[in-house]
């Protein structure tokens, strides 16, 4: 499965306002709900929280994956955040994380889920394809580079 299967153009946040991990979850929680049908926004945002809590999804480099799966779906959503200041999100490397992948899957998805998590998780560990990620300047570039990252792999 393509990261591109699951992500949506419309669920690229270029500009995440949020300096915490709390905020920055909530804030993308409340663009998905508000875009996609049958999220409950409060029980997504607690379902990612605890899973936090288990252990921080901040992997290093600047980036954090927070995924979680959720009853009312029945395919996996991929969100993108970006966070030009960073946000603490207590990552394994100590330093704020700036890219945000949130994955949601529907709760009886298993393979699905991993698949997608390692798929993201192997694309950003190129430093260029975070680079550009980070300088993309609109919604429309970010869309493009992570597909044609996506066709690489």
């Amino acid at each position: 499965m393509r990261i591109t299967d699951a992500l949506n153009k419309d669920y690229i946040l270029p500009n995440l306002k949020s300096n915490d991990k709390r905020g920055a979850l909530e804030e993308m929680v409340n663009d998905i709900a508000s875009k996609a049908n049958g999220i409950d926004k409060d029980k997504l945002l607690e379902i990612l929280v605890e899973r936090e809590k288990l252990g921080s999804t901040g992997i290093g480099y600047g980036v954090a994956i927070p995924h979680g799966k959720i009853k009312g779906i029945n395919h996996i959503i991929v969100s993108f955040g970006r966070s030009a200041r960073g946000v603490d999100f207590q990552s394994l490397d100590s330093k704020p994380s700036h890219l945000f992948f949130l994955i949601i899957a529907p709760e009886d998805s298993t393979a699905g889920h991993l698949k997608v998590l390692a798929r993201i998780s192997r694309l950003l560990q190129d430093a260029s394809f975070r680079k550009k990620l980070m300088e993309a300047p609109l919604r429309d570039d970010i869309y493009k580079i992570i597909a044609e990252e996506d066709k690489k792999v």
